[in-house]
């Protein structure tokens, strides 16, 4: 049970924390209502709700769930809950460790308590990614016939990590990043609660500010770098002690650049970072990022910023851009800093360097004000459907024509609905690859006329 740090557990498997465990253990939420960011989960009979809930005599068992979400968010907390709240048999096997020896032992296990007394097992798999596909078919039976509820975490995008058969009978939740004010309230909590730090430090504003920043929506990262200043803060300062940016950093051993407490410095520099990429700086780009790298700011959300940069200000004038930007999001995602600022640098380099094109974000937002104004006409009949009963009846599909049986894959047709006819959204610049997407795109033009 080294997910919980527990001293041992109760006959349904309920973790027991232990009074030395971390401050991100001990203040696991105890009741639903504690839990932050994940609202839209916990909906009264909702797929989770109804397995953290006690059984209900005579109703079916609750589904099983996985839980797909970043690090921090809650799917641990989640899994305690269930643990502690509903009431169930709880088992725990972690993906690094356990094989399929393992789980066809707690399976067996689960059936003979369900033909027996009848009590539910919940089993959960942390890391569930981490399986392999035999591992992963042997939960299939039991999943299927419910002789376990299984509920799985996972970092990573269960329909590129977990095999279809399993996602195909359990339902996958996908938890959000918390927010800044869903941290601050939690640093709140632990501040206060007999649980946590029980009052015995507070915490400056500005530390609060720098600690949010650095925590990046990570829960479990809050909670151990404000636990750590809270243990520097005591030793310099006693009794009553004050966990100040100074105690931060020192716990962290990171100085910080100084943003100021209301956050102008923060939103002035990821600006400057977004106009020195659009405007082609590459130095001064690379500058504004190393200010936000030693600031603590979430790497991810640097490289969300690369990604959009990518799109609306390069666009077609290099399609590539956008590829190395999103394979350094993922990267970014999957390794983590220190590292990360490396795959940060390389992509604000392709993005700044690269030629510069808005034509495709002008073309979106020009057809979207259209779309807003009311402007949505029918679909041309033979543009629509024809592939279900009594479409062809009604003439849906009748003379299309088939672009790849054209000379050059384009079929001289009606696209746009007829009040929209001779609209073009969409205008290349003379720059990079839409330079010659240009001449490409006139030559259509012409043809679909």
């Amino acid at each position: 049970m080294d997910l919980f740090e527990a001293a041992g557990t109760d006959d349904v498997g309920v973790p027991r924390t232990r009074e030395g465990a971390p401050l991100a253990v001990r203040m696991r939420p105890s009741v639903p209502a504690e839990v932050l960011g994940q609202d839209h989960l916990l909906e009264p009979g909702s797929p989770l709700r109804r397995l953290i809930d006690p059984p209900v005599p005579g109703a079916l068992p609750p589904s099983s769930v996985i839980l797909w979400g970043p690090p921090g968010t809650g799917k641990t907390t989640l899994a305690y809950l269930v643990a502690h709240v509903s009431g169930r048999r709880f088992v725990e096997l972690s993906a690094v460790t356990a094989g399929v020896k393992d789980v066809r032992a707690v399976i067996e296990d689960a059936r003979r308590r369900l033909a027996g007394s009848g009590g539910e097992t919940v089993l959960f798999i942390d890391e569930v990614h981490r399986f392999s596909k035999t591992q992963q078919d042997a939960l299939l039976p039991a999943v299927e016939n419910r002789w376990v509820t299984l509920m799985a975490a996972t970092t990573e995008n269960p329909s590129f990590s977990v095999i279809s058969p399993l996602l195909s009978r359990s339902i996958m939740l996908t938890l959000r990043p918390l927010e800044t004010g869903d941290l601050d309230a939690l640093l709140t909590r632990a501040l206060t609660d007999e649980r946590g730090l029980a009052g015995l430090v507070s915490l400056d504003d500005e530390a609060r500010a720098y600690l949010l920043r650095l925590a990046g929506g990570d829960a479990r990262k809050s909670l151990t770098i404000l636990e750590a200043a809270a243990g520097t803060a005591q030793s310099a300062g006693g009794a009553d002690a004050v966990i100040g940016l100074e105690a931060v950093e020192r716990a962290i051993d990171v100085a910080a650049v100084r943003y100021d407490r209301d956050g102008d410095q923060h939103y002035d520099v990821i600006s400057a970072f977004i106009k020195s990429m659009r405007g082609s700086d590459v130095d001064a780009a690379l500058h504004y990022l190393a200010r936000m790298i030693q600031a603590g700011e979430d790497p991810r959300f640097i490289a969300r910023r690369i990604v959009i940069a990518a799109s609306e200000d390069v666009g077609m004038a290099d399609p590539a851009a956008l590829q190395t930007a999103m394979a350094a999001a993922q990267a970014v995602a999957m390794i983590g800093m220190p590292e990360a600022r490396i795959i940060l640098g390389q992509a604000v380099v392709h993005v700044a360097t690269a030629p510069k094109s808005n034509a495709s974000y002008n073309a979106i937002n020009a057809a979207l004000a259209d779309v807003q104004a009311g402007k949505v006409p029918l679909v041309p009949v033979h543009l629509r459907d024809a592939h279900y009963a009594g479409a062809k009846r009604l003439g849906h599909g009748q003379g299309y024509v088939y672009s790849h049986d054209e000379p050059h894959g384009v079929a001289r047709q009606q696209y746009l609905p007829d009040d929209l006819q001779g609209t073009q959204y969409y205008s290349p610049t003379d720059r990079g690859y839409e330079r010659g997407l240009t001449e490409r795109l006139a030559r259509i033009r012409a043809m679909l006329e």
